[in-house]
């Protein structure tokens, strides 16, 4: 079956809906709010996305074992439609597909994990205020100091899925989304940061509890990515309830001159 476009949101959300954890980040692009930016791709029923609103763009492709062999069909199909560089989050085993035609650096493993114990995450107080468009500059300097280097849209500010604890006057603490779709009922979190000089007084954990009972009211999946050597973050996950649905690779790509 040969590659095409996709152009049709009421297909690629049932594709991607059969595991709305694993492909949650696919699922929130299918919004409004991301729909102009992104570009797809499917093969049978194995979908690829790229999203454009971010320089380089990014690549995604996920499946279970089952459907690997297929996406990775798909993957040597698309490979020289691809930007010349690109970063791409890829399930285990894909990377090497595109590697006759681009130059793979990998950035580390990840895993993606669900908000899948509530009761865990009900025994751990929820803490912050919504921030909005107008705390665009604290939060930046947030960022600057806690995060440098962090992924950031401030378009997702206008979700109004961002909170934050202030102390002694300042935004010391923040919990964000980078996909919000009550649409498709799904969110994953990002941009979750304490200021170094407030760690260790259980701020981060106050903050994601607090935002992940906002996302209740209209969002089935909570989700995350995270680094397998963030130890913190994945002991603050796994205490708020937050469970592995699966490994994968984040890489960056760079074209060679041709296939190889």
């Amino acid at each position: 079956m040969p590659l095409r476009a996709e152009h049709d949101r009421v297909l690629l959300g049932r594709l991607l809906g059969r595991d709305p954890a694993l492909h949650a980040y696919q699922l929130g692009d299918l919004d409004d709010f991301f729909w102009p930016y992104t570009s797809w791709f499917r093969r049978g029923e194995q979908v690829a996305l790229l999203y454009h609103a971010v320089a380089p763009p990014t690549l995604l492709a996920f499946a279970d074992a089952a459907g690997r062999e297929e996406l990775s069909a798909l993957l040597t199909d698309l490979a020289p439609v691809l930007p010349a560089r690109l970063h791409a989050h890829l399930s285990p085993g894909l990377a090497p597909v595109l590697a006759g035609w681009f130059h793979v650096a990998d950035g580390g493993a990840h895993r993606k994990m669900a908000l899948t114990d509530r009761t865990r995450l009900a025994a751990v107080p929820g803490e912050g205020e919504p921030l909005g468009a107008a705390d665009l500059p604290e939060l930046t300097r947030l960022y600057a100091a806690a995060y440098p280097g962090n992924w950031f849209d401030p378009r997702m500010l206008d979700t109004g899925r961002y909170v934050g604890v202030r102390r002694d006057g300042r935004l010391v603490a923040v919990a964000g989304v980078h996909v919000y779709s009550p649409v498709w009922r799904v969110a994953a979190l990002g941009n979750v940061t304490t200021c170094p000089g407030y760690r260790g007084r259980g701020l981060g954990a106050a903050v994601v509890s607090a935002l992940c009972r906002r996302l209740a009211a209209d969002v089935d999946h909570v989700t995350l990515n995270v680094k397998v050597d963030n130890v913190a973050a994945l002991r603050l996950y796994d205490r708020l309830g937050f469970t592995l649905v699966a490994g994968y690779g984040e890489y960056t790509l760079t074209a060679c001159a041709g296939p190889r």
